[in-house]
Parts: C-alpha cells; sequence; structure tokens
C-alpha cells in the first residue's frame, strides 16, 4: 500500500509519520501542488491525498487515471474542488475527512463576539495609539435571537455552546434533530430570516443551496442582521452581500470563508497582486471580519483530517468500501 500526499504543511507532518505506521501504510509527502506531470511519475502508487490549494480537474484527473491511480483523497471536509461527476465517469473514487466539531463551533462563537463587539475597528484604533471608545459600543449576545441554519454535528455544537450565553436560539434544518428541540425552536427558513439578530450558516455546499444569502433573502433579514458564515463561501451572494453592508441594512459580517478562495486562503500572498475584487472590496468595510478559513485548525482536528484521508484510501483499495467515500 503506497501513497503520496501532496501539498503537506509542517502541521501535518508528524500526523503523517504516526498513522502511517499506525495503519501499516508506506506515504511518500511533498510541499509542492499536484500537477499532471507530477501524476506520470505516480507509478506504484494506490492513491494521493490532495488539499484545496488547487482544483482537482478533468486534466488531473484524466492523468490519475493513465497513471492507474484509483483513489484520490482530501483532507478536507469540502470536495467541490474536486470534479465528483468527471471522477465518477473515469471510476476514480474521492473521500473527504471528517473531525470532531468543537473546533469549528469554538471559531463561530468567537466570531460572533469578535463582530458584536466591533473588535476590527478598536484593533485598528489601537495600531495608531486612539484608545477612544465612541463608535464602539457593541451589543450583548445573550440579549440577541440567533438562528442556526444547518443542524448537524457543528450546528449542534454552536447552539450547544451557546446555551450558556443566554440568547434565544432558533433553528432551520429540513431534517431537524430531536436532540435539538430541547435547546433550540425549530421554524421555517422565512422565519428566521425576519426574526434572527444573528444568522449563522452550517450546512455543505450544494448547487440547490448556492447563494442562499442572497438579495432576496437578505430583504427578508432585520435591519442590522449579523450574518455569519464559517461554511461554504459559496453559500453567500457577495454582490447582494456588499450592497447590504453599503445600505446598511446588514449590520455586521463575519465570514471564514468566500467564494473564490481557492488559490487565496492558505497561501502567502504578501507581495502578490489578489484578484478577487469582491473579497479585496468587502475586506475593508470596518463592519465586516473576513479570516482565512480557519475555523478548522486545531491540532485536533489536523490529526484528524490525515488520519482520515490515509484511511480512506487504505480501505478502499484493501475492502472496495470506506465510509470515507464520497458517494454521488
Amino acid at each position: 500500500m503506497k501513497i503520496k500526499l501532496f501539498n503537506v504543511r509542517n502541521d501535518e507532518k508528524a500526523a503523517v509519520a504516526y498513522y502511517s505506521d499506525q495503519l501499516g501504510v508506506e506515504t511518500e509527502i511533498t510541499s509542492e501542488e499536484l500537477e499532471a506531470e507530477d501524476i506520470r511519475k505516480l507509478e506504484g502508487f494506490d492513491g494521493i491525498s490532495v488539499l484545496t490549494h488547487k482544483n482537482v480537474d478533468k486534466e488531473l484527473l484524466d492523468a490519475l487515471k493513465e497513471a492507474n491511480i484509483g483513489c484520490i483523497s482530501t483532507r478536507t471536509v469540502g470536495f467541490n474542488h474536486i470534479d465528483l461527476d468527471y471522477a465518477k465517469k473515469l471510476g476514480i473514487r474521492v473521500c473527504n475527512a471528517n473531525y470532531p466539531p468543537n473546533g469549528v463551533a469554538e471559531f463561530t462563537v468567537m466570531l460572533m463576539l469578535i463582530a458584536l463587539r466591533k473588535y476590527k475597528p478598536a484593533m485598528w484604533r489601537q495600531g495608531v495609539n486612539d484608545y477612544s471608545l465612541s463608535g464602539l459600543q457593541g451589543k450583548e449576545l445573550g440579549k440577541c435571537t440567533v438562528g442556526i441554519i444547518g443542524t448537524g454535528r457543528i450546528g449542534q455544537s454552536v447552539l450547544k455552546k451557546l446555551t450558556g450565553f443566554g440568547c434565544k436560539l432558533i433553528a432551520y434544518d429540513p431534517y431537524p434533530q430531536e436532540s435539538v428541540k430541547d435547546i433550540a425552536e425549530y421554524v421555517d427558513i422565512d422565519t428566521l430570516f425576519r426574526t434572527s439578530d444573528i444568522i449563522s450558516l452550517h450546512v455543505p455546499f450544494t448547487e440547490e443551496n448556492r447563494y442562499m444569502i442572497n438579495a432576496e433573502n437578505i430583504a427578508k433579514m432585520k435591519k442590522g442582521v449579523l450574518i455569519v458564515n464559517a461554511s461554504r463561501g459559496e453559500l453567500v451572494d457577495i454582490d447582494a452581500l456588499i450592497e447590504a453592508v453599503e445600505s446598511e441594512h446588514v449590520g455586521s459580517v463575519a465570514m471564514d470563508v468566500i467564494e473564490d478562495e481557492v488559490g487565496i486562503y492558505h497561501q502567502r500572498r504578501i507581495n502578490d497582486i489578489i484578484k478577487n475584487r469582491k473579497m479585496a472590496y468587502l475586506r475593508q468595510f470596518p463592519n465586516v471580519v473576513l479570516t482565512q478559513h480557519m475555523a478548522f485548525y486545531t491540532n485536533v482536528n489536523v490529526d484528524s483530517m490525515v488520519e482520515c484521508s490515509i484511511k480512506g484510501i487504505k480501505e478502499i483499495v484493501e475492502t472496495g468500501n470506506s465510509v470515507h467515500e464520497i458517494k454521488l
């Protein structure tokens, strides 16, 4: 059993070594991105593992097929950087990773607090020795109605953490969970839009929910609403969001993800021209907090994603099935 891991960060190396030994898998690592010419050198490998630094498109998948690589895993929960339909057509199996929900849930609550307490402009002022309070009056989380869209593992974890703040909790999910009903009230999505002071997204991206936060739905929201997204960038129509911030209908935004972040987030781009005007424009607002897709980034989660990636390929090759495989 032999696996090649691409885009390996320094913080992943210990986990790769540990799980390779534990699972009896030979691994080879590189910090480089996956390129077609690399794939042609992968003779004898059973699978490869990647991150989201580069889209795994038809060209790369064709090269994998030509090299008889039958499995690819991504060390991420999200997988929209891989052309799943084309991979299925070629017979290439695809796995993703998972991790405990606590890290993202904690980060989500932190985003809420940073936005509510206007910490971004407060930090700006400190940099020029301005310690005034004017314009920095915030809101208390405990006095807010928080609407959670998506009550899977992360959404539930956010709800549980918010119970200690005393805020009113409502939720929307097409598949309600009985365990949630003890701490939050399920409502239809329009009611959630209309009545929430804070709206937090915790759903996977599909074509059906692309731009669920759009001009029409923003218009239903309370004036001054806080929108939080630590899920997927494609859930939010950035053009509509910018207009809503400019009109002051949306009071604040805190997002760990943004559409078209691939090639920008998780990269050192200090001296580069960033070709994402929407992100650059959105970032300049004092009431908008953008973080670089790091809600997942804890020691626990990094270890879990490496383990899932190696284990998924091993299980598919040896048994034909894996709980980590993405089923279409």
